[in-house]
């Protein structure tokens, strides 16, 4: 009797074990299914514009159907340099947020709202003080340094005039 209940409890293991690797093979399956295997994109190159390639990237994922759960994972394979350095050093759990990694990637190139907030206040050069390209300059950069869909024009406007104000204040004061 003793050996039928050892032999029942070997089973009764041996089909946990069998229902754990099915559901790591179906995860698996899955995986594989969102992952490379669907996702065929270039791979990043120095001469690419990061924040372009980043767009690309997104709107390539959205078009495939891949889970947002994934693009972090895929957007680490694909970059290169500064950006790629970036996804290394983060956290484990930062590293699987594809937010949290594409807003290192932005702050370790130096594209942040303070980088664009910068440059736009900074002296244009010729190429860009032709009217229409300047001024689709100036949104674009404005567009960056402060979303849109984040602040509404009243607090659009306070933080221009801050930061006006802060200027005019720093020259008066050297």
């Amino acid at each position: 009797m003793a050996s039928l209940d050892v032999l029942g409890q070997n089973l009764q293991v041996l089909t946990q074990i069998l229902d754990s690797q099915q559901q790591m093979m179906d995860q698996q399956q899955d995986w594989l299914q969102h992952n490379l295997a669907s996702f065929k994109m270039l791979k990043m190159t120095r001469d690419n514009d990061p924040e372009a390639y980043i767009e690309a990237f997104e709107c390539h994922a959205i078009m495939i159907g891949l889970d947002k759960g994934y693009w972090a994972s895929q957007l680490g394979a694909l970059v290169v340099g500064k950006a790629q350095v970036t996804d290394w050093v983060l956290l484990r759990d930062e590293a699987h947020d594809y937010e949290r990694v594409k807003t290192a990637i932005f702050y370790r190139l130096e594209m942040n709202p303070e980088h664009y907030r910068k440059l736009l206040g900074a002296k244009k050069g010729p190429k860009e003080r032709q009217p229409w390209i300047l001024l689709q300059l100036l949104r674009d950069l404005l567009n960056k340094w402060v979303n849109p869909t984040v602040y509404d024009r009243d607090t659009l406007a306070d933080q221009i005039l801050l930061e006006q104000f802060q200027n005019d204040l720093e020259e008066r004061t050297q």
